[in-house]
């Protein structure tokens, strides 16, 4: 994994901070595409101890923020190995109080972020050797989970616009893994959407596993070999249905 670059939005803190972490202690440089760029200096130092890491601010609901971003990014290195979209925001909010304006500030962040950065990304990955993609999605995205569990006459958690977003970031990986593969140019390039499970970030209001656990997937799907899958869908224990 020596000398390969990986650019992980988002990665100030929770799962994209421990997903540097562990990249970085795989021989990785790391770019932490950063919204909160006092966070992002922080973690920056705390894991230059461990390896090459440093930071580049990048609102993903702004588009001139990226080109910007990437432009910065081009400056140090005309490839990108690994692209983890990991920057993401929740609000509550059922189908009974949601807003048009919780849903699109949430779907400017999980949705139209991850896919504006992963545009931008592709010149940098077709130039790996092996270049992934990872979104960060939820168990929470999966339409065949949530109507089991809508069996049960539970109302669930009132969280309407952050599962649709994630349920459209799976579309959104499905949709580029079957571009990518009709491109000769850019079919070596694997995406895959990762389920980290309940992790205790921000996001959950710090409950559940640790951050630590919950980057496992993430890093996995990072590092898969070239016989691993792509278009698909997975957690710790193997595939989400969809």
């Amino acid at each position: 994994m020596a000398n390969r670059l990986a650019l992980i939005t988002g990665a100030e803190r929770g799962i994209g901070k421990e997903t540097a972490r562990q990249l970085v202690e795989r021989g990785f440089s790391v770019v932490i595409a950063g919204y909160d760029m006092v966070a992002a200096q922080s973690t920056v130092d705390e894991l230059s101890a461990v390896g090459e890491v440093r930071s580049v601010r990048m609102d993903v609901a702004d588009d001139q923020s990226i080109d910007d971003a990437f432009e910065d990014i081009g400056s140090a290195s005309p490839t990108i190995d690994v692209l983890v979209n990991n920057a993401g925001t929740v609000a509550r909010g059922s189908a009974i109080d949601v807003t048009r304006e919780q849903l699109r500030v949430i779907f400017d962040v999980n949705v139209f972020g991850a896919a504006m950065v992963t545009r931008a990304a592709l010149p940098f990955l077709r130039r790996s050797a092996h270049p992934r993609i990872v979104n960060l999605s939820s168990g929470g995205g999966s339409l065949t989970r949530t109507t089991d569990f809508a069996k049960t006459g539970s109302a669930g958690a009132p969280i309407l616009a952050y599962a649709a977003s994630k349920c459209a970031l799976n579309m959104i990986t499905v949709q580029t893994h079957l571009v990518l593969q009709s491109d000769p140019l850019l079919r070596h390039i694997k995406i895959n959407s990762a389920s980290p499970g309940t992790t205790a970030t921000q996001i959950s209001g710090f409950q559940g596993q640790s951050v630590s656990d919950g980057a496992r997937i993430v890093v996995h799907l990072a590092t898969i070999d070239d016989a691993g899958p792509s278009g698909g869908y997975f957690e710790l224990d193997g595939p989400v249905e969809w």
